[in-house]
């Protein structure tokens, strides 16, 4: 007899442009015959997934669906914590890509839908560490990446004005971001160690290897071995970044000189005034406190 498993479906139906409404309803009709049911709720506007995940696991529910895209998985997961570490419960995520860049779950299958479907299907589960960062308004959590610096800003140049052309909006937000390049300063204690405040281009804190897509930001990143991948890349010229720009897709840009790469477990930030940050593909406008990694703490179905 087959086990029946109740799951929270969250859908954002502009994920994807919008096209794939009548595949998701044949995909949640396809997992019945595996005993499973649903409770499907549509998001309606930015933020909705973070309201409807508390107020179901408020209710009991412990199994989540997610569908959509990287900012789906960010708000469900914002939704599940810090609610889910307080009460020491382990919660289950599926996920099923039908957003942009999907980065997040390349970790997990290199397939797709279709494969997504059949470990949700078959109970395909993995351990997943979460993030999370306390800054000058609170906390949220990720599960991909959290970047300053130049990554952010394209990050925050691709969301808002080229938004709908996928990989392309990366590209081009790199060139332009590049006829600007400048150095920072983000001083920051890793693992308790001496505060750093060498200028950098970017800094990039990686749970899962992937952004924008495929580009493979921490080629040795392991999203359940309890640490984050540090990316640091140092000062460098426009012409030397565009060069460096292609090996990013194969994750080879960690071994110029610039890039230093580690594996931390915390860190805290001295920040003096609010920075823009990418995280999990979303842009946001903050100051970081301090970082700290959840071991464990999520099991995901892909």
């Amino acid at each position: 007899m087959i086990e029946k498993e109740k799951y929270f479906v969250i859908f954002n139906p502009a994920a994807g442009g919008g096209r794939l409404t009548k595949r998701v309803e044949k995909i949640l009709k396809n997992l019945q015959p595996f005993g499973i049911t649903v409770e499907l709720q549509k998001t309606k506007r930015r933020g909705d997934a973070i309201c409807l995940v508390k107020d179901a696991y408020s209710q009991g529910w412990r199994n989540f669906l997610a569908i959509g895209g990287d900012g789906t998985v960010f708000e469900v997961v914002n939704g599940l914590f810090p609610i889910a570490q307080k009460v020491g419960e382990k919660p289950t995520l599926g996920l099923i890509p039908i957003g942009t860049g999907n980065s997040f779950l390349k970790d997990f299958t290199p397939d797709g839908i279709n494969d997504s479907t059949l470990a949700i299907a078959k109970g395909r589960r993995y351990p997943c560490d979460v993030v999370e960062l306390i800054h000058q308004d609170g906390s949220l959590y990720f599960v991909n990446l959290l970047s300053f610096g130049f990554v952010a800003e394209v990050a925050a140049k691709r969301n808002k004005n080229y938004g709908n052309l996928g990989e392309l909006g990366y590209v081009l937000s790199v060139i332009f971001e590049t006829a600007r390049l400048h150095s920072y300063i983000f001083p920051m204690k890793v693992d308790s160690l001496e505060e750093n405040r060498d200028p950098v281009i970017f800094i990039s804190i990686n749970n899962t290897r992937f952004t924008g897509g495929k580009m493979m930001m921490a080629p040795n990143a392991n999203p359940s071995d309890g640490r984050v991948d540090l990316i640091q890349v140092y000062p460098l010229g426009r012409i030397e970044l565009l060069r460096a720009f292609p090996k990013i897709f194969s994750g080879k840009h960690v071994d110029l000189p610039q890039v230093k790469m580690s594996q931390v477990q915390s860190i805290e930030f001295n920040f003096e005034h609010a920075v823009n940050v990418m995280v999990d593909g979303e842009s946001l406008r903050l100051i970081p406190k301090h970082l700290r990694v959840l071991p464990n703490v999520l099991e995901i179905k892909a």
